[in-house]
């Protein structure tokens, strides 16, 4: 590691050691950063380092509401804007019981070199509650977001901060907190994206991160003389990334074998059906072992772990953070797994892409691999600001030239510094550059 990249690290981890979630992110980040600060020393000179792996400003809130039986209660708020040298922060917001500070701050962190590596003008940042969607009412639900909005809406606009959906902010939780938006500033703009289609949302938006990582997994297979048509695929989770990575995936020649949720994972070697996904994730808000009581080829397996022991050849984590560890990675490379791809945000450990690095498994990092979704957002953005309305043929066709652009700066970088088909280093760097690039054309900020 260069020592200015150390310094910078020891520093950080002085100042924020307590936050587990931020210091791994920001280790794995700097770590692959040191072969640019060789190339580049200027950039020690100009504290390029310690600007950018410090948020522009971190706001905190409380989230005073009431329920239906008429008790107050009290949540957290977050949003981290972490960086704004290429445009306005964007960035999701997560309502989950597990949000902290840290997760944010690691979320914005990633969702920097994230945006970076779409090609489009938009800065990094992210948000959520401590709030937990699961088993509210839709009154409690709005009276929750209509509260958040409020103190929230001081700190976003079109051209200022960009927020969108995330872990348990859907289509629900956005129009909530967009009619709140619009209720106190009396602004209709493109201020939240992830929105309904009756009132400015973007066609495709919801299919676009499972899409999208398929679109960066056929490109990486494709540059590595493979492909997605006859491969067999695992993927964690059941929300929209894994429901729609799911069904691009079978739409491209691939029979996905298994799914899950927080409760536990469903196997059906016969390949799942998505329409009853749909129905159970979608329509009902159920848990994932239904599908098992409604389709006889599939068995129901409680907790999460054992998915990753089911042979395959494309594996997905699609889920939450560290849900794949080293022993799982070992587990998936016996079974020879040809490519590893993320769906969610930081799903492998540190030590589990090592793994696959070394038996030279194909590994898609999430802020390459993922960034369908955001892409998307900006291209609802687009169609906002000029009053427009594209098809979903037209927005999916964008999003695939996105995606694999993505995927051709990260190859490209991977090689450019020596370290050819390490592409979690090579989207770190790629990102990166194009911020630097303009931290260093905007002098001191």
């Amino acid at each position: 590691m260069h020592p200015y990249v150390s310094r910078i690290l020891g520093e950080l981890k002085k100042r924020s050691g307590h936050e587990s979630e931020f210091i791994q992110a920001a280790t794995e980040i700097l770590d692959s950063l040191s072969l640019v600060i060789d190339k580049n020393p200027s950039y020690e000179k100009a504290g390029l380092l310690e600007r950018y792996i410090e948020p522009e400003r971190c706001i905190i809130f409380r989230v005073p509401w009431v329920d239906d039986s008429g008790t107050i209660r009290v949540n957290r708020g977050y949003r981290v804007q972490f960086n704004s040298a290429i445009g306005p922060y964007k960035g999701g917001l997560r309502f989950h019981p597990s949000v902290n500070l840290s997760i944010i701050k690691f979320l914005g962190l990633e969702q920097v070199l994230k945006n970076s590596l779409t090609g489009l003008p938009i800065g990094g940042g992210k948000g959520g509650s401590d709030f937990d969607p699961k088993g509210k009412s839709d009154n409690e639900i709005m009276r929750f977001c209509q509260s958040f909005m409020t103190e929230l809406y001081r700190h976003i606009g079109q051209n200022t901060d960009v927020p969108a959906g995330d872990i348990g902010v859907g289509a629900r939780e956005v129009g909530y907190l967009y009619g709140q938006y619009k209720r106190i500033t009396g602004l209709y703009e493109g201020v939240i994206t992830g929105k309904g289609l009756a009132y400015g949302g973007s066609l495709a938006r919801k299919e676009a991160t499972g899409y999208g990582l398929c679109y960066f997994t056929e490109a990486m297979m494709n540059h590595h003389g493979q492909t997605v048509a006859g491969k067999c695929a695992v993927i964690s989770g059941s929300g929209n990334v894994a429901t729609y990575a799911a069904e691009k995936l079978t739409a491209m020649g691939g029979r996905v074998i298994a799914m899950s949720d927080s409760g536990g994972y469903i196997h059906d070697p016969n390949g799942i059906n998505l329409s009853v996904i749909k129905h159970i994730k979608e329509t009902e808000r159920k848990r994932i072992c239904e599908y098992a009581k409604e389709v006889p080829s599939a068995l129901y397996y409680p907790g999460c772990q054992g998915i990753w022991s089911i042979p395959c050849d494309i594996a997905m984590p699609c889920a939450t953070q560290n849900e794949l560890d080293a022993d799982n990675a070992r587990t998936l490379v016996s079974h020879a797994v040809k490519a590893v791809a993320e769906g969610a945000n930081m799903p492998c450990s540190a030590q589990a892409i090592e793994v696959f690095r070394t038996n030279g498994v194909l590994f898609g990092p999430g802020k390459a691999a993922n960034a369908g979704g955001v892409a998307t957002s900006l291209l609802e953005m687009s169609q906002n600001a000029t009053r427009l309305s594209w098809t979903f043929g037209e927005v999916d066709a964008k999003l695939k030239d996105i995606m694999n652009g993505i995927f051709s700066q990260t190859a490209q970088a991977a090689q450019e510094y020596g370290i050819e088909g390490h592409y979690a280093a090579g989207a770190n760097i790629a990102g990166f550059k194009r911020i630097a690039d303009a931290m260093m054309a905007q002098g001191a900020v």
